[in-house]
């Protein structure tokens, strides 16, 4: 899909069609560094490597800075360092530094005093932003792995079209009893069945207008399940190039074999599965409602229509169980989608996905393309 299909981004329209502003709400802007020193002056804006940081500077900062604050009837718009969490949706650290080089705490400083908290980071922040906004009471967005394309594409939508979308697609698969998916991998095929137990359908569709405290991920377009089970197999691409065959069963990531690269990356994998069970749990599938172009990062990727993604460990922020203080070590309480798309897994082949539901048997996902059920809905 061209960039040229999107019209030109616009800051205060993505705000106001996200949060409805109220006149007098204060705004802050979160980003996470190595070292949030950085944050003094600005400092970080001197290393290149920074790109999502600097985009929350230049493009969110400024932005609100030079005029749209004014323009939504909103305060404030500081920006706020925290320390890196190391990894998809960990808890936050208890302070972060301004740019005068204060030490300011979180709880005390921050989510009390925000109505709206906008955190562009490298590693995703909504389940820890979403307990503090329940906490708190305030709104907010998290918009982790922000890019260009992202910018151009993702964000320049209309989010009322999005959410409208996501609605007809929820309505569509809420209620069924279970999901089906096929895979094929490194001339193997295997089948994983995920238990949704007939549960409402939720959807993540971008509007955080209130009255409720929300944090909404952006860019949105998803329709989502917290599994109550899963039983089978599904391939897994590490980081390294590894592809791994996962044995699910009681909902729980079992065992790990190896079908190309290392054996090393499968042991230490086993070995965090071992030590803690609850980095195994099935948390979340995920079923992308939007047509974009692929960015290269699976926070825009997994919300393509006809991609679908598979997540494991915490759950809490999307009304499931599993908590960080269910885990044996507090650093391995992430929630770390597996995104299965042509893009970001072409050695694997999502060859059907199938919703169950009323003893009727419904194809959802064919060959990383929609079906013909999805596509009717879409239509209505």
């Amino acid at each position: 899909m061209s960039h040229s299909a999107f019209p030109p981004f616009s800051l205060t329209r993505l705000l106001r069609t996200v949060f409805a502003p109220k006149q007098g709400e204060r705004v802050c802007i979160l980003i996470d560094l190595p070292d949030p020193r950085g944050m003094q002056n600005f400092g970080f804006l001197s290393k290149p490597e920074w790109t999502i940081q600097r985009l929350a500077h230049d493009v969110f900062y400024k932005g609100l800075q030079d005029g749209g604050l004014k323009e939504l009837g909103w305060h404030d718009g500081a920006m706020f360092a925290y320390q890196a969490t190391g990894g998809s949706n960990l808890d936050l650290p208890p302070t972060a530094v301004d740019a005068a080089g204060r030490d300011v705490s979180l709880e005390k400083e921050i989510y009390p005093r925000y109505n709206i908290i906008l955190c562009i980071s490298t590693y995703s922040a909504t389940a820890p932003l979403t307990a503090f906004a329940r906490k708190f009471g305030f709104r907010g967005a998290t918009l982790h792995g922000l890019n260009d394309i992202i910018l151009r594409t993702g964000l320049s939508v209309d989010y009322d079209q999005v959410s409208r979308n996501a609605e007809k697609l929820r309505l569509g698969l809420t209620q069924a009893d279970s999901f089906e998916i096929d895979f094929e991998v490194s001339g193997k095929k295997c089948l994983l069945t995920l238990e949704t137990g007939r549960q409402e359908a939720q959807k993540s569709h971008g509007l955080c207008r209130g009255p409720k405290p929300d944090v909404a991920n952006l860019p949105a377009g998803e329709v989502y399940f917290v599994p109550t089970s899963a039983e089978g197999q599904f391939p897994l691409c590490y980081e390294d190039g590894t592809i791994g065959l996962l044995d699910v069963s009681g909902g729980r990531v079992r065992q790990a074999t190896l079908l190309k690269g290392s054996q090393k990356t499968i042991d230490d994998h086993l070995r965090k599965l071992q030590s803690d069970p609850a980095t195994g749990e099935i948390g979340e599938l995920g079923f992308g409602t939007q047509e974009l172009p692929p960015s290269g990062r699976d926070i825009q990727d997994e919300k393509i229509l006809g991609t679908l993604h598979v997540a494991t460990g915490r759950s809490d922020h999307l009304g499931g169980h599993l908590t960080p203080d269910k885990f044996a070590n507090a650093k391995n309480a992430t929630h770390d989608d597996i995104l299965f798309s042509p893009t970001k897994t072409p050695a694997v082949r999502v060859t059907q996905a199938r919703m169950n539901r009323d003893g009727k048997s419904e194809v959802v996902i064919e060959n990383y393309q929609p079906s013909a059920y999805l596509r009717r809905l879409l239509s209505s």
